[in-house]
């Protein structure tokens, strides 16, 4: 029962610390490919940076189940 609770606060966090760093990497690349447009003569939109969102979204997507995965079995092991 102990594991299973430390199991759902770990991909809770986990969950919760990828939302935040998905949110810093796209605000980075977006100004990264805004400024690249404007001056350096970059042919990608800015817009693309927002691609980042994918992967990061499967990863929290992956946790949050995980986590709610293991809330159930330690509530079922009580």
């Amino acid at each position: 029962m102990k594991n299973y609770k430390r199991l759902v606060y770990l991909f809770a966090v986990l969950a919760i610390l990828l939302s935040n760093v998905m949110c810093a990497a796209a605000a980075y690349s977006y100004c990264t490919l805004q400024w690249c447009g404007q001056y350096g003569g970059c042919s990608a939109p800015a817009d693309t940076a927002f691609l980042l969102c994918i992967p990061y979204g499967i990863g929290i997507v992956i946790c949050a189940v995980l986590a709610l995965l293991f809330h159930k079995k330690c509530q079922n092991s009580l």
